[in-house]
């Protein structure tokens, strides 16, 4: 999804005239995405809105400074300074919670039917993930949130990231190993189902 949607150009270049009701459009049409990814590099609810909040009205404020016509590269990029800024405030503390992941994993995973036993065993295997996710760094989560979870192209991603595409890559590389190597720690964490057999 890396062409340029064409309805986005219009809205920008109607925000940038000033036009409320088109910036609000463009707030619509990606706020679940830049929540999305906030969601998962904090990974605390409250936190992720007030990031996502942030995030929004420092778009608004610096739209007629925006160079390109690629709107969800660039409201990324201003999510994740805001997102490296918020947890560099913490201090890197983890803020989660079991009850908190579960309703995070509800509102971003949610499908349609399915039976009690599969709605638990993807909870489970989610925060599973999640908690991995959580001891990366934080430019390797990026790129696994960017590029894995949300499906941004390299372009994309290194567009959101100000980094080259080579720099995309070998984080999110590093990222998916490090992913992989906390998974087979614990692997007696996930459910039966996940677990290799030897």
């Amino acid at each position: 999804m890396s062409e340029l949607d064409p309805l986005d150009q219009v809205l920008i270049t109607r925000s940038k005239q000033g036009d409320l009701d088109a910036f609000n459009e463009l707030v619509l049409r990606y706020q679940d995405l830049v929540f999305g990814v906030i969601l998962r590099m904090v990974r605390n609810h409250a936190s992720a809105q007030d990031i996502t909040q942030e995030a929004f009205i420092s778009a608004f404020r610096n739209i007629g400074r925006m160079r390109g016509v690629n709107f969800r590269a660039w409201v990324l990029r201003i999510a994740r300074n805001a997102t490296y800024d918020a947890i560099r405030r913490s201090n890197r503390r983890s803020e989660d919670s079991i009850d908190e992941q579960i309703v995070t994993l509800g509102e971003t995973l949610a499908s349609g039917e399915e039976s009690p036993e599969d709605r638990a065993m993807r909870l489970d295997l989610g925060m599973n993930i999640n908690r991995g996710l959580g001891e990366l760094q934080p430019d390797q989560r990026m790129a696994v949130v960017l590029v894995d979870i949300e499906g941004l192209s390299y372009d994309e991603a290194a567009d959101a990231m100000e980094v080259s595409i080579g720099t995309v890559k070998s984080r999110l590389n590093r990222g998916r190993g490090r992913l992989r190597e906390w998974l087979v720690a614990n692997v007696e964490q996930l459910p039966p189902q996940f677990r290799l057999q030897q």
